[in-house]
């Protein structure tokens, strides 16, 4: 069963043709090869660069099957991420590695998760390829997220290179959950109750974090309700005000963090700061010890003094600042043949002009 899922991979991988610059553009087929990623390229994948991503690039591949298997089985579209690798040309050495996934059903909104390149390689020149070849694959993206590290201006200058602007800038905490698990002398104010994520209580969780979002970050990532679902992946807890039928405070899973532990994104409404104490601190161990006990990343607003306050308290570590980055795509087919239906209108409407003399209509039979 295991070689045939493999021969299916490679098959599904070969039948992809390796990218090639379009007219115009660098000749990148003389820096590199690139390929999405086969089952067969794992064991060209031991650089030290490519080692914390090969559980990242094994779901990848799993989530890889032709989608009408996932939707057989799980009903919904595939999120399976993009991987693509560069190789050394006329060589199976790889140089790099770049890992996007779309944050939406519809597609409009892609993520650059990882870019990694061996110390072999042109960082700036090989980075660019693989980014400039992700972008040109996900068809139908409107917009695209990255960030890169404050300490790292190569990459902070790469992504500008590529029409990326910074939005915000947040700190990164790592949060290593107690070995007793929840704290029984804390509890939950008396008007809220906790819950896990659910389809029912899924709008809740949605409207709290539309709210807490800045608008433009907001109209990029064009999230609905199953978005969050999918993302989630249905691990997320809620802290729930019945008597007005919404969440003040929810901690989300967003994803496996590449240096071990879980992406969580906590979100608390506006007002309800308060609950950075015994409810926000009941609630990140409550996820913790259904996300197996590992550490926690959260993140945090640079001008957000009292939460870091509050996570300083709750012991944890400070792990430098993210630069959060976006840009649009603009599809130029698509405008072309906007231009080219509004030559057609207006050439129809220059017909119907009054000061055109009108052609004559017979009036006898032929």
């Amino acid at each position: 069963m295991a070689a045939a899922q493999a021969t299916a991979t490679r098959a599904t991988a070969m039948s992809q043709p390796p990218w090639r610059p379009s007219p115009g553009e660098e000749p990148w087929g003389e820096l590199c090869r690139i390929e999405p990623l086969a089952g067969w390229h794992l064991p060209l994948l031991g650089d030290p660069a490519f080692l914390p991503l090969h559980p990242v690039l094994q779901r990848a591949l799993l989530l890889g099957l032709p989608e009408r298997i996932l939707n057989a089985v799980a009903r919904r579209p595939s999120l399976a991420p993009q991987v693509l690798v560069a190789f050394a040309p006329r060589s199976q050495d790889a140089l790099g590695l770049i890992v996007s996934r779309r944050l939406n059903r519809s597609g409009s909104c892609w993520q650059l998760q990882h870019l990694r390149t061996t110390p072999a390689a042109d960082r700036r020149r090989l980075g660019g390829a693989l980014l400039r070849t992700a972008i040109s694959r996900a068809l139908g993206a409107r917009s695209w997220i990255a960030e890169g590290s404050s300490l790292d201006p190569d990459r902070l200058a790469l992504l500008r290179e590529q029409g990326f602007q910074p939005l915000r800038t947040d700190q990164l905490w790592c949060w290593q959950p107690p070995a007793e698990g929840p704290n029984p002398g804390q509890s939950l104010p008396a008007e809220l109750r906790l819950q896990p994520l659910t389809g029912r209580n899924a709008a809740l969780l949605w409207h709290l974090e539309q709210g807490a979002c800045p608008a433009q970050l907001r109209q990029l990532q064009d999230r609905l309700i199953e978005d969050l679902l999918d993302q989630s992946q249905g691990r997320g807890w809620l802290l729930v005000d019945p008597s007005r039928s919404q969440a003040v405070a929810a901690a989300r899973w967003t994803g496996e963090h590449a240096g071990g532990g879980h992406d969580v994104e906590l979100t608390l409404q506006e007002g309800w700061q308060h609950l950075m104490g015994n409810g926000a601190d009941v609630l990140l161990r409550h996820a913790a010890s259904h996300l197996g006990g590992e550490g926690l990343w959260l993140r945090s607003d640079v001008r957000d003094q009292p939460r870091q306050a509050w996570l300083e308290r709750l012991g944890a570590d400070h792990r430098g600042e993210r630069v959060l980055m976006a840009r649009s795509v603009w599809s130029r087919p698509a405008q072309a043949m906007a231009q080219r239906s509004g030559r057609r209108i207006e050439a129809v409407l220059e017909q119907l002009q009054p000061r055109r003399r009108p052609l004559p209509t017979p009036v006898g039979p032929h």
